[in-house]
Parts: C-alpha cells; structure tokens; sequence
C-alpha cells in the first residue's frame, strides 16, 4: 500500500511567485539609501561606491541566471545588508548553480585589484583606493563559507552533503568572530555589524542541522522537493520541526487546521534540502577552487608586487 493509507493526507505549499519587477527593485534601492543615510548621513562618498559595488555584483548574478534559463529573475537592495538576486529553475545544476554564484563576487575581485593597481601609478590616481578596497572587501567577505553567503552556498555545492552542514556552521562561527575582530581592529563598523549578524545565524544552522541529523538516522529522504515529498516523510519531518520549535507547537496547538497547516507546509519545506544534478566534473571543481582560494590572496600578493598598502584603515 500507499504511505497515504497510513498517513495523512500532506497540506498543501502555498508558494509565492515573485514577477520580475524594474519598479520594485528601484523602490527598494530607494529604501537601501535613505536607512543607510539615516545612520551614516555624513558617509554620502561611502554610500556611492557601495552601491557601485553592490549592483555590479549583483548584475553578474542576474546576467548569470538570465543565461541559465531562471524564471522570475529580479533584484532586492535589504537596507543596511546589502542585495540579492532571486531565481528559480525547476531543475538545478551544480555546474550552472556554481558559475551563478561566481558571476558575482570574482569580477568585482578583479575589478577592485586593477583599480589598486590603477591607483598605484600615481599619487593623482589615489582617490582610487577607497573604491578598489570596498570592492575587494565586500566580494572577498561574500566568499567565506557562511550562508548565505555565495561561499556558503559554493561550499555546500563542493563538498558532500553530510559532511558540509557541521562544518559551515563551524566556519560560520570563526567567520563572525574574525569579522567582528577585523571590523574592530580596522574601525570598518559595518564589517562589525556584519559580524554580529552572521553570529545570530548560528544558532538557526546548528538547529537544521540537528535536525537533518535526527532525520538522516531515521532515514527521512529530506533531500527532495515538497511536492515529491511523501506523506509519511512528511509527517515524520513535522514531528522533528515541532520538537525542536516549542513556540510552533504552541501556536498550533491553539488554531485551527486550516490555519495551522499552511505554517507546517512551509516549515517543512524550509528543512528540505534542493537536489541538484551532481553534473561539476572534478577539473572543474578545482578550477573553481582554485580562483576561490586565489582571490583570497590577491590583495595581498598585489600589494607585495607593488610594494603598496592596500589594507590601510584610512583607505576610505
């Protein structure tokens, strides 16, 4: 017989279906600006070459996606975080998925190293070392192996799928404490808050990942979509969702069903984990990790060939 003989009958996802939308991504770099002047008023040049840094990211995302076929593609500014590119496809690649992730920090890497190459000619090219070291900065921060960083999610497309959700919320741990010890020792507040942000997530990680342990011992095929996923796997995830969420239980136990099951549909769907064709050969993956690993250096190994200070705290 049929799980459903067994089980219950799996509530239906809700899932919303962004259009691509021109106005609201200029409404929402609208709303990025005036919150970030409300905090930082007198850091208008800041402000400038973060947003050049930001859309020239993000556009590499978007072109990327637009090439892979995504649907729904469109871009958001968050105030005070930063942006992001949204997308979906109905069936993923982890080639694809990996050049999607690159397309946006690697050229803004190169950009910002030939800026500081630029820069060093001449003293009349300096002013160009605040722009090269935002860019160089925030595209290397965007690699660490933090989600939902693009090194998050390259890390998790790199490695095994058991191995990688213990060791990202390790990185994700050091990572926020070098952040926010970086930030201090170079007065970069913003790295500072990033900082305390990534260490609020945490606690989310290691709580999906006790859980997607807790699954994988009772052998949950979590790794699928919600709507392939059975109702048997789905109501051994809820069970586990409500154990380890005492406040969810809580509110379903005072509503009714109709309002509780479109919570639970999406709460499950939140622990799944997408599958993706594992289709990245192994000369690939060392190539991507190879520029990764490279881009890390780079500021570094420029400012050793120039015999110049690229991490100069009065650079911006």
């Amino acid at each position: 017989m049929q799980d459903f003989d067994f089980y219950p009958e799996k509530p239906d996802l809700v899932e919303y279906t962004p259009k691509s939308s021109l106005s609201l991504t200029i409404f929402s770099l609208v709303v990025f600006i005036m919150v970030f002047l409300l905090f930082f008023e007198d850091q208008l040049l800041f402000l400038v070459n973060l947003l050049i840094v930001l859309v020239i990211h993000e556009l590499g995302h978007f072109a990327a996606m637009k090439v892979f076929k995504y649907k729904n593609v469109r871009m958001l500014f968050i105030p005070l975080m930063g942006a992001f590119v949204q997308g979906k496809k109905s069936n993923y690649s982890q080639k694809q998925s990996l050049l999607v992730l690159v397309a946006g920090p690697f050229p803004g890497i190169l950009i910002g190293n030939l800026l500081f190459w630029y820069a060093s000619l001449s003293p009349q090219n300096a002013w160009l070392g605040g722009p090269a070291l935002i860019f160089v900065l925030l595209n290397i921060i965007n690699l660490l192996p933090i989600d939902p960083l693009d090194g998050g999610q390259m890390f998790k497309l790199l490695v095994r799928k058991r191995v990688n959700e213990l060791l990202l919320v390790v990185f994700a741990l050091i990572s926020s404490l070098i952040l926010i010890g970086v930030g201090a020792y170079m007065r970069y507040y913003v790295v500072i808050a990033f900082g305390f942000f990534m260490a609020f997530r945490v606690r989310a990680m290691q709580k999906k990942y006790q859980m997607h342990k807790e699954l994988h011992g009772e052998s949950v095929e979590y790794a699928t979509t919600y709507k392939l996923l059975s109702n048997k796997d789905f109501s051994k995830i809820k069970e586990v969702v409500l154990e380890h969420t005492p406040a969810l239980k809580k509110f379903i136990n005072q509503v009714s069903s109709e309002e509780s099951e479109p919570v639970l549909a999406s709460q499950v769907n939140n622990v799944l984990v997408t599958p993706i064709e594992r289709d990245a050969s192994l000369l690939f993956r060392i190539v991507i990790i190879g520029f990764w690993l490279l881009s890390f250096l780079s500021p570094w190994i420029l400012s050793t060939l120039l015999g110049a200070q690229m991490w100069s705290p009065d650079a911006l």
